[in-house]
């Protein structure tokens, strides 16, 4: 059966306390709506729709840039799940699938729960969690046998109802068809004036249509509206990330203190020491070791690559097989050949440094003019010396070498030798001299001051 999906984000999340719309706070390093949208990958949905309201556009560019062939639809005014559904519904037209209703604040639905709503033979499906400690402000699922009779709200239900521990997610799934025959018959006959989605399953059974229950696990509903429940949220992904990480091979030596991203992915056998940080858009390969206090982002680390530690990696650094970046090096969208080292304090950015190059410590590519960017190039088998600033755009040729303390304005031929300094200067005995001076004149503007 083909599936299709309705991610619902159009709400403000005034509880967030924030300017930004709630689906846009980000949760490992992407916002709450990737998350919600990569959940339903795996079901190659036939079309993936997103509702938007609060901050529309932002909201939409976000969208777009998870998946640009999502379908958007604007709900211009919120009124309630049943509404944002129903303005949904012409993106639909057509399709004769399964519909599954998502939102973009709850992260954590797996494929495998998912998957077994797509596969609910019932007119309409919901998913509920069970759990023992009852909270208040969520709805029932008043079950008999397989057969959902309705959804009770708490404050609605009666006493034997509350004891229920079958609770609503609020996802849904149903029948296109099933589901724009359901969503035009809701009324907003409550205190709120809202169209419910909840009223569903009541009004299939009304209908004579099957109405059922999937469950999974508590985690998997989060819905994140405060702060709070952003850094809980965070706290119970990055478990998971670690967790998966060690099962995968890769070692941590202290995993509490690694921070992943949504989209990191490491090889097995690979190493990560304490305290390091990717962002998104990170790959370390197997056999790999990022070691301590390094920040990563935007980048690929091939295998027997060693960083760190303190070290940063910024989009577009690539580093080839056994590179070594040392402490205090920054890497910005430049390609590491086979084998180079770049020890310590050093910066390149827009660089492409050719295999076994060697570059010394505080080593500069000077790629920013005040307006834009320049490419330096460096062969293979090349040695920068200490200190050389390399002015770009330049290219120094297969084994060079520049001279420690050098300035590099022009290019440099192959196996040639560059120093771009000035002559020293010495003066035997003026140093005491010069103290002695230097001292006299201190004392003076003391005096004066004084």
């Amino acid at each position: 059966m083909q599936v299709s999906v309705i991610i619902l984000a159009a709400g403000q999340g005034s509880r967030m306390n924030s300017d930004l719309p709630k689906v846009l706070h980000p949760l490992a390093g992407a916002p709450l709506l990737h998350h919600a949208m990569r959940a339903s990958i795996s079901l190659a949905p036939d079309r993936t729709i997103v509702v938007v309201g609060h901050g529309a556009g932002a909201v939409t560019k976000a969208a777009l840039s998870e998946n640009p062939e999502a379908l958007i639809v604007t709900q211009a005014e919120q009124l309630g799940t049943g509404h944002a559904v129903r303005e949904a519904l012409p993106a639909l037209d057509g399709f004769t699938g399964k519909v599954i209703v998502l939102y973009g604040d709850t992260p954590f639905i797996t494929p495998e729960t998912l998957e077994k709503l797509a596969a609910s033979p019932a007119d309409v499906t919901v998913l509920g969690f069970h759990t023992d400690s009852r909270p208040k402000r969520y709805g029932r699922l008043v079950m008999e046998g397989e057969t959902l009779l309705r959804i009770v709200e708490y404050k609605d239900a009666t006493e034997a109802e509350r004891a229920i521990t079958l609770i609503n997610s609020g996802v849904v799934a149903c029948d296109a068809a099933v589901l724009a025959t359901l969503v035009a018959g809701l009324k907003n006959n409550n205190a709120a004036g809202e169209y419910y989605l909840t009223d569903i399953p009541a009004a299939a059974r009304a209908r004579g249509l099957t109405a059922t229950a999937v469950t999974c696990e508590e985690a998997e509903t989060l819905g994140i509206d405060t702060r709070t429940g952003l850094a809980e949220a965070e706290a119970v992904f990055q478990a998971r990330a670690r967790r998966e990480a060690l099962e995968n091979g890769v070692t941590l030596t202290a995993p509490d203190t690694v921070f992943f991203a949504l989209d990191t992915w490491i090889g097995r056998d690979a190493t990560i020491g304490p305290n390091v940080v990717f962002g998104p858009g990170v790959t370390v390969e197997s056999g790999a070791e990022v070691k301590a206090f390094c920040h990563l982002e935007g980048c690929h680390i091939s295998r027997g690559a060693v960083v760190g530690p303190f070290a940063r990696l910024r989009p577009g650094a690539e580093l080839a097989e056994d590179v070594h970046v040392g402490n205090f090096v920054e890497i910005k969208n430049a390609i590491l050949g086979e084998g180079v080292k770049v020890g310590h304090l050093s910066y390149l950015g827009d660089a492409d440094i050719g295999d076994f190059t060697n570059i010394g410590a505080g080593t500069v590519t000077c790629n920013y003019d005040g307006v834009m960017k320049h490419r330096t190039v460096i062969g293979k088998r090349a040695f920068i010396g200490s200190d050389t600033m390399l002015v770009a755009p330049v290219t120094i040729g297969d084994g060079a070498l520049t001279g420690s303390g050098s300035v590099i304005t022009d290019d440099v031929p192959p196996e040639a030798i560059a120093i771009g300094r000035a002559r020293q200067v010495t003066k035997p005995g003026l140093a005491p001299k010069l103290f002695e001076k230097l001292k006299a004149i201190k004392a003076a503007k003391l005096k004066g001051q004084s």
